[in-house]
């Protein structure tokens, strides 16, 4: 069973939420969470649903992947 440390989590919503000029609770209300969920994504300290991700990725017309980096650490 793979551990919980073993991959690497990195998001880029603040990058395409900046180009848009668009605040966190704008983004927030777009796809229906708080502000602090948005704020803790962006710190990389949540990881999103699917569904999450793809409504985020839907406001800013990109795939998941543009969005968020997974990836498996190196030992």
């Amino acid at each position: 069973m793979a551990g919980k440390d073993k991959y690497k989590f990195e998001s880029k919503i603040h990058v395409y939420r900046a180009t848009k000029r668009m605040t966190q609770q704008e983004l927030a209300d777009l796809v229906g969470v708080s502000r602090q969920t948005i704020m803790q994504l962006e710190r990389n300290r949540y990881n999103p649903s699917m569904m999450l991700a793809y409504s985020i990725a839907k406001v800013f017309d990109v795939k998941i992947e543009d969005l968020f980096d997974f990836r498996e650490e190196e030992k």
